[in-house]
């Protein structure tokens, strides 16, 4: 059983990892986006869309941001209420998040938002802790959702110059 001490040690760098998740993509640091997941992370995100889940290799689901998120003006992941739980060198963590996707355009809203929870599998590999399972749960959306096809287009216009 886990002394108290190293339950809090675990609950610190859990947090971190959450924020580095948020921090990468946001920031489109895709080495620091890559370094929160294990080298295969399943992903149920089909309470956005149906179809959007299954094992993908890191990179692979990395390259999936690589083709959207730099097609935005910016994002922003909020993610709060963390509930940690630590059993070993294994964990969930279910936490609230609110997605903020900007892309000024002449066809509506500037903004799509997203509101929901994550509900994280987190396992220590080497020592540090990696999402390997990650599903997002959808209650609720607001704004204008063809922002993120338009950067999903303008993302690859971006790919296709560089």
């Amino acid at each position: 059983m886990a002394t108290e001490a190293e339950l809090n040690t675990a609950h610190r760098e859990i947090t971190n990892l959450m924020s580095r998740f948020s921090r990468g993509i946001d920031l489109r640091d895709w080495v620091m986006y890559r370094s929160v997941f294990t080298d295969e992370i399943e992903i149920d995100y089909t309470s956005y869309r149906a179809g959007n889940g299954g094992m993908f290799r890191a990179e692979d689901w990395v390259q999936r941001g690589r083709m959207l998120f730099p097609g935005l003006t910016a994002s922003q992941h909020f993610l709060s209420n963390l509930h940690i739980t630590v059993e070993g060198d294994r964990g969930t963590v279910i936490s609230y998040v609110r997605a903020e996707h900007v892309l000024p355009n002449t066809a509506g809203d500037a903004m799509f938002t997203i509101g929901g929870y994550y509900t994280d599998s987190v396992v220590r590999v080497g020592g540090e802790w990696r999402i390997c399972k990650k599903q997002l749960t959808v209650l609720w959306n607001s704004g204008n959702p063809a922002v993120l096809t338009m950067a999903r287009e303008r993302a690859a216009a971006l790919l296709a110059d560089a």
